[in-house]
Parts: C-alpha cells; sequence; structure tokens
C-alpha cells in the first residue's frame, strides 16, 4: 500500500551516467492519487499567505507549478533554458558541475512586489534554483518559499538557498545521492 509521495518515486540506476542513481518523478505524476498528493503537500505550507505567481523552473517544474498555480488561483511564470522563450527575456548564468548554464525568464512575467513561490521536482546543488531566484528578485518579485518534491541534501542545495535567506520545503530526501 502506498502512503507517501516517496513510495511513487521510481529510482533508475546509472542514468544518465554510471554511478548516478536517478529519482524518476514521472511515476509520481503518472499516478493520479500520488500526482494529487504531491501537489497538495507541495502548496500546504503555503496556504493563506499571499503568493501572486507561482514560478516553474524548467521542465519538470513546469508540470508541478502549473498544478499548484492551478491550485492557488494564480498565474504560472516558466523559467526556461537559454534560447527558448520568443520575445525579450533577461538571462542568468550558473555553474554546473562541469561548465555553466543559463536560464531565462520573460522580462516582463513579473512586476516589482509581486510574492512568487519556486516550484521544481527536485533540489540538488541548488544553481537552477538559485539563478531562478536571482531573475525573479531581478524583476523585484519576491521569492516567499522554494517548494520541490525530492531534496538531494548531500548535494547541498538546501544549504545553499537556506544560505541566501530563502525558505525551502522538500517532500521527501533521499540521502547519500
Amino acid at each position: 500500500m502506498i502512503r507517501n509521495v516517496k513510495d511513487y518515486i521510481r529510482t533508475i540506476a546509472d542514468f544518465p551516467h554510471e554511478g548516478i542513481m536517478f529519482r524518476d518523478v514521472t511515476t509520481l505524476f503518472a499516478d493520479a492519487r500520488g500526482f494529487r498528493m504531491a501537489v497538495d503537500q507541495l502548496l500546504a505550507p503555503y496556504a493563506g499567505a499571499r503568493i501572486d505567481k507561482v514560478v516553474g523552473l524548467e521542465a519538470r517544474g513546469f508540470i508541478l507549478g502549473g498544478a499548484v498555480a492551478h491550485q492557488l488561483s494564480t498565474g504560472f511564470v516558466p523559467i526556461r533554458k537559454k534560447g527558448k522563450l520568443p520575445g525579450a527575456v533577461i538571462s542568468q548564468a550558473y555553474q554546473l558541475e562541469y561548465g555553466e548554464a543559463v536560464v531565462e525568464v520573460h522580462d516582463d512575467a513579473l512586476k516589482p512586489g509581486e510574492r512568487v513561490l519556486i516550484v521544481d521536482d527536485l533540489l540538488a546543488t541548488g544553481g537552477t534554483a538559485a539563478a531562478g531566484i536571482t531573475l525573479c528578485e531581478r524583476l523585484g518579485a519576491k521569492v516567499v518559499g522554494c517548494a520541490f518534491v525530492i531534496d538531494l541534501p548531500d548535494l547541498g542545495g538546501r544549504r545553499l538557498l537556506e544560505g541566501l535567506g530563502h525558505e525551502v520545503h522538500a517532500l521527501t530526501r533521499f540521502d547519500g545521492d
């Protein structure tokens, strides 16, 4: 009997590289009960809080963020990889294990003073989330929290985001990854 979100997440060994334990949330998304549970638990800490927009990080954050925004009756803003958004954007680079990546958001997606919740499936090193926070703040928005399905605490993402002064909410964690 499945009782919590972690029970719905499949682990695939050696993907995308040898030695990686990939935490696959597509099995969570495919199950109506599991998906509903995850969305409800992601937004629960923010019930009653003023949230003007939900910001989803590419790509699984779009699925979760869209559902959370719907439940909160608010707008949704995607933060995408460089070159994926039409129109005027602002960009933010961040470090990967080997190199650099860039994410972007439309330059009119958020208004100064708007309160936003950042949503994604997985918190690892925190680089993508930190870049997303920076983009939101550059547009004048206030990040009220960061919500993830999975936290991989050994990779330091939570420490990074909390060190930047942001609240982190994760539904489950996998240690040793």
